[in-house]
């Protein structure tokens, strides 16, 4: 049986390194808040908002909810950005994705300003990853895989890894931040030849997959010996929300993996509040905490 790898204790030491920030911004009266902004109801979004919202609340920090439905124009969208950027009381945003495709634009994605920009949307964020220094904060998904993967002693350099999935909201930086830490990766989706998938996934130290699609990583994948991180979530016809990986099927070869729910969903919303409580600080003024980007170096 193959080891679970909870996100509980990962999410628990993470809160640990942010008490120290929290009890800085309590003694200044500063109160962390982040405005989350979402379009329409899709249950996938539903299900990553409420999972942070819990989180944040349960650290103290205040969760301003900013709903626009799936007709919002750009100008509309952009105009909500721009607010979040001039409210003083608010140091930090989410912006929910994906976005509809017709929104994915340059002027939605630059709206926002890198310094409240804690999921990485804007381009200078996104630059940060390449060069140090420059830019806002790392993808929280992509951060929250390598903070599981550091808590659990999974070696990365010179390791094979497979992520499957290249999206811009986890697949791309997290090939990057593997990549940082010394892996070797190759990056499929969902078009990859599926036999040509299969064989790659076999041949892995270390499987990643973020392609969103239920189910697509099976037992004709794997190989024992393997650890399997599914960060792919998407609704069934049931309604229920699944994972990439047929859990069932995979479980009994590898040696170790994650769950969903369970797994990396726990840890993502701590690495957003933890983005939070590290823009709070900046904007009050405050010593920050340690940087979640800098951990994640060779």
């Amino acid at each position: 049986m193959a080891e679970r790898l909870s996100g509980a204790p990962v999410a628990q030491a993470l809160c640990a390194r942010m008490s120290a920030g929290l009890d800085r911004l309590a003694r200044r009266g500063c109160v962390p808040t982040v405005a989350v902004v979402r379009v329409g109801e899709r249950p996938a979004d539903l299900s990553y908002e409420r999972g942070f919202t819990r989180r944040a609340q349960s650290l103290g920090i205040r969760v301003l909810p900013i709903v626009l439905p799936e007709t919002v124009e750009e100008g509309e969208l952009t105009a909500a950005l721009r607010r979040v950027n001039e409210d003083g009381t608010i140091p930090g945003c989410l912006l929910v994705r994906p976005l509809p495709e017709r929104l994915s634009t340059p002027a939605v994605l630059s709206a926002l300003r890198p310094e409240k920009d804690i999921d990485a949307v804007t381009s200078a964020s996104m630059g940060g990853l390449m060069v140090p220094g420059v830019g806002g904060f790392p993808p929280c998904t992509a951060t929250a895989c390598m903070e599981l993967l550091n808590h659990y002693q999974v070696p990365l350099r010179g390791r094979k890894v497979v992520l499957v999935g290249g999206g811009v909201t986890v697949g791309m930086p997290a090939a990057i931040l593997l990549m940082n830490r010394g892996a070797t990766v190759s990056v499929c989706n969902i078009h990859t030849e599926p036999a040509y998938l299969a064989a790659l996934c076999r041949g892995a130290d270390l499987i990643i997959s973020a392609a969103g699609k239920a189910g697509l990583i099976g037992r004709d994948h794997v190989s024992p010996g393997q650890v399997v991180v599914d960060v792919g979530l998407s609704a069934g016809a049931d309604g229920r929300l699944r994972g990439d990986v047929d859990f069932e099927q995979v479980e009994p070869i590898v040696a170790a993996i994650t769950t969903v729910p369970g797994g990396v969903g726990a840890v993502t919303s701590t690495v957003l509040a933890a983005h939070t409580v590290q823009a709070a600080l900046a904007a009050c003024g405050l010593p920050g905490m340690e940087e979640t980007r800098r951990r994640h170096r060779v």
